[in-house]
């Protein structure tokens, strides 16, 4: 029998693991459920500082939430901030 608390931790630190691995570069990043539905777009001046921020201690229950819901991490780095902005914007409305 599967317990879920451990599956959630390990998706948890497996989604930890993504976003420091993360480049600090400029992008977009996806949260996505179990199923790969994307549940929330951003975008970051770098992706690494801004991911790893998620894992922090002082995050707001919107954050818990999001993160607890999330079984995957994808991102898409940029040459810079305008272009992450754009894509990021392109990304919400097609989604």
């Amino acid at each position: 029998m599967i317990n879920p608390m451990k599956e959630q931790t390990e998706i948890r630190k497996k989604l930890h693991a993504a976003a420091l691995d993360a480049p600090k570069t400029s992008g977009v990043y996806l949260w996505k459920d179990e199923t790969g539905q994307i549940l929330y777009v951003g975008k970051a001046k770098s992706l690494k500082n801004r991911l790893a921020s998620y894992f922090s201690s002082t995050r707001d229950l919107k954050t818990r939430i999001l993160v607890s819901r999330a079984h995957s991490l994808d991102y898409i780095t940029c040459d810079n901030e305008y272009e992450a902005l754009l894509l990021e914007n392109t990304l919400i409305k097609q989604h």
